[in-house]
């Protein structure tokens, strides 16, 4: 047997860290002290009426709630959970145990089971650690008696006299139940706090507590697995107590394994200090270097320094000599009192000379050494950048790669990585980026900490070029950095719209998604039976559908994608005035006469085709997108034709009356025109034959999470 003194901190409340008092039984299965849930309960009302504040988040003096579990308190503040009590609702509770948020229900603390059971084994370690101090009767007039027993039925200690005076021989008291002396009284029957008046008489196996009748019929368990509480009491003590004896019969494996513990303890001592030492070695290293560096830097900045002096110092002893009465101004005047002409020539004409250069250096003054030490700045930018991503590197941890395919660039940036081995094995990940600039000679990078794998960024510029990478930390280690992608973001703000249900749609021929975010054509009979009817030639009328938003002004990009089985799409932009003659144009057919083989391309034919159309349209199908046949397109057919990508982009630029197509994954400019912006444009497309359009979906927050679950 175990000594009672050795559970000890079994019996602590994890909240208070004292002997637990009247504990309490959470969801979770952990106990914790009826007075510190509603303490706790208090501090989270508290900071949800002052908003969170510092002094809101003051607990009791008894409690010590740990900084993790206000944290938890703050998040669920901020989680926009709303209080009302004219409608039941649920309670949150941050267990201090596991650190998770527990669902208390709808009674709160009313709803949780007494932990009577440890409730008596407190009691019994509280008796053993004060073994001399005495339980006094608690209806002895003064001074009490030391008390003999203790009736569970009145929930009070007596004395021998006494115990005889309130439990007369032959009266219903004589029958209650007394054991002996503690302060710990239990009911005799364990009643359903949801229903009080009901005993509680059936285990919930989901739920893990005892429930009531009632609660399996119409309350909170009615379709929990249930079983008899006798049931459930034989079962868990003959595994309680097969455990036990496992945990016994394996006390030589234990301390084994405890011996072993302690030398991987003195193992760990030793290699952090090797590693200690290590680091400081490397450290020390780099000191060395800079004090090396910073040497010589100083040198050349005190040696520099010497020369301009002198240079300076040589300058203003030449003008001092210009003074009268001194240097070579005195000198000179001395030579003009020579009245000998040979002598004089011979020393006049040196003389001359060096007064000649004075007077140049007087009209032109320039100082003989800059002041200024710009030439000695020491640019440390990207020894910094070095030195701050400086860190342990560990061969065991994987290098990330981000996945080009998952990642998306479109009204927000989605990254998405993974690891070569498809293991986690990273605690966090840093995803760092920057704009590509040609003109910025330093590069800073901005960095953002993610738990998973993935990470939606919305504060990127329009048209540009972000480079990405991606590193994995494990505690203090992380990896070397992944590879550099490169992702350019649209050339405009995203324009969102959705296919129209109700302007000029033709459901016979067209079919959307209830969400209206897809468009399919399918050649079914009413294609055939309009076949049918015409004997000459082969006309066969597109079937159009438009977006249900307009634009009136400024530049806007929107994307999508065609089928690859599509026969013939037609995507571009329509104004608002000529929809009706898009939905009952008789020209916009498709004929032989405009086959590539069929004779029939001519330039003047394509020129009056091209006028008659009421909107700016592209071809796609049959996994190609046909450049229209302008002026300034390729006289070669085949020339005009390119791959179709797998992610279509239009940018519409009422400003400048342009209208752009895009290969949108590499956002590359396929075809731009000319276009009529006088009015409201509408995104319009256009199918025949068996063909479907998907709008790109915008990216959120939540776009990773919602296409894992499909």
């Amino acid at each position: 047997k175990v000594a009672i003194k050795g559970i000890e901190r079994e019996l602590i409340c994890p909240a208070c860290k004292e002997l637990f008092t009247h504990p309490l039984i959470l969801p979770c299965q952990h106990n914790i002290c009826h007075k510190c849930v509603k303490e706790i309960l208090f501090a989270f009302e508290d900071s949800f009426a002052d908003g969170g504040s510092e002094s809101s988040n003051q607990s009791s003096p008894r409690i010590r709630i740990s900084a993790s579990s206000m944290d938890r308190i703050d998040r669920i503040n901020r989680s926009g959970i709303k209080r009302n009590s004219l409608t039941p609702r649920s309670t949150l509770f941050p267990c201090p145990s596991c650190q998770r948020d527990i669902d208390l229900g709808e009674r709160g603390i009313n709803g949780l089971f007494r932990n009577f059971t440890l409730e008596t084994i407190v009691e019994r370690y509280r008796q053993a650690a004060r073994a001399a101090i005495a339980i006094m009767c608690d209806f002895c007039k003064p001074p009490p008696q030391e008390s003999t027993k203790s009736c569970m039925d009145c929930s009070a200690s007596f004395c021998n006299e006494c115990f005889k005076i309130h439990h007369p021989w032959g009266t219903v008291k004589a029958q209650h139940e007394y054991v002996g002396p503690t302060t710990n009284f239990r009911p005799k029957i364990l009643m359903c706090p949801e229903h009080e008046m009901e005993r509680v008489n059936m285990y919930c196996e989901i739920c893990r507590r005892p429930v009531c009748h009632l609660c399996k019929l119409g309350g909170g368990h009615a379709n929990h697995r249930v079983t008899t509480m006798s049931t459930a009491y034989k079962t868990l003590k003959e595994k309680l107590s097969k455990d036990i004896e496992y945990l016994i019969s394996k006390e030589s494996q234990v301390k084994a394994h405890i011996t072993q513990l302690d030398l991987l303890l003195k193992e760990t001592e030793c290699n952090s200090e090797r590693a200690k030492q290590e680091a400081s070695q490397s450290f020390e290293k780099l000191y060395h270097v800079l004090e090396e560096k910073k040497s010589a830097a100083l040198r050349a900045i005190e040696t520099s320094k010497n020369i301009r002096l002198e240079k300076l110092q040589t300058q203003v002893e030449e003008y001092q000599g210009l003074l009268e009465n001194n240097g070579l101004v005195g000198y000179a005047q001395e030579v003009l009192k020579e009245t000998d002409p040979s002598c004089f020539v011979q020393t006049a004409k040196q003389l001359h000379i060096r007064i000649q250069k004075a007077t140049e250096s007087l009209r032109s003054f320039r100082p003989a050494a800059e002041t200024t030490f710009e030439d000695f700045v020491v640019d440390t930018a990207k020894q910094e950048d070095i030195l701050g991503d400086l860190s342990f590197h560990s061969n065991g941890l994987e290098i990330p790669e981000i996945n080009e395919e998952q990642s998306r660039m479109y009204n927000k940036a989605l990254i998405s990585w993974e690891c070569p081995g498809k293991t986690d094995s990273a605690d966090i990940y840093v995803l760092e980026y920057h704009k590509l600039n040609k003109e910025e000679q330093s590069v800073t990078w901005q960095k953002t900490e993610v738990c998973g794998k993935s990470k939606v960024l919305s504060d990127l510029d329009d048209d540009s070029s972000y480079a990405f990478r991606v590193r994995g930390y494990k505690g203090s280690i992380c990896s070397l950095w992944s590879r550099e992608v490169i992702m350019r973001t649209p050339p405009a703000p995203v324009f969102s719209f959705l296919f129209d249900d109700k302007c000029g749609y033709n459901n016979e021929h067209l079919q959307l998604n209830p969400r209206r975010t897809s468009v399919e054509s399918r050649a079914g009979f009413p294609l055939l039976l309009g076949s049918e009817r015409l004997q000459v030639g082969c006309y066969t009328t597109l079937d159009y559908i438009i977006g249900d938003t307009g634009i009136a002004k400024g530049k806007h990009f929107w994307a999508f994608s065609v089928e690859a089985y599509s026969y013939l799409v037609k995507v571009g932009v329509v104004p608002s005035n000529k929809i009706q003659k898009l939905f009952h144009n008789t020209h916009d057919v498709t004929s032989p006469r405009y086959e590539q083989d069929s004779g029939h391309d001519s330039g003047s034919e394509d020129a009056f085709f091209d006028s008659s159309q009421p909107c700016t349209l592209v071809t796609l199908g049959m996994k190609k997108f046909f450049i229209p046949a302008t002026p300034a397109a390729p006289k070669d057919p085949a020339s005009r034709i390119l791959p179709l990508p797998s992610c279509l982009g239009i940018c519409l630029d009422c400003d400048r009356g342009r209208v752009g197509f895009y290969d949108a994954g590499r956002m590359k400019c396929l075809y731009e025109c000319e276009v009529d912006c006088s009015g409201l444009m509408y995104p319009a497309f256009a199918l025949m034959g068996g063909a479907a359009v998907h709008l790109e979906e915008p990216v959120t927050a939540k776009y990773r999470e919602y296409h894992d679950d499909i």
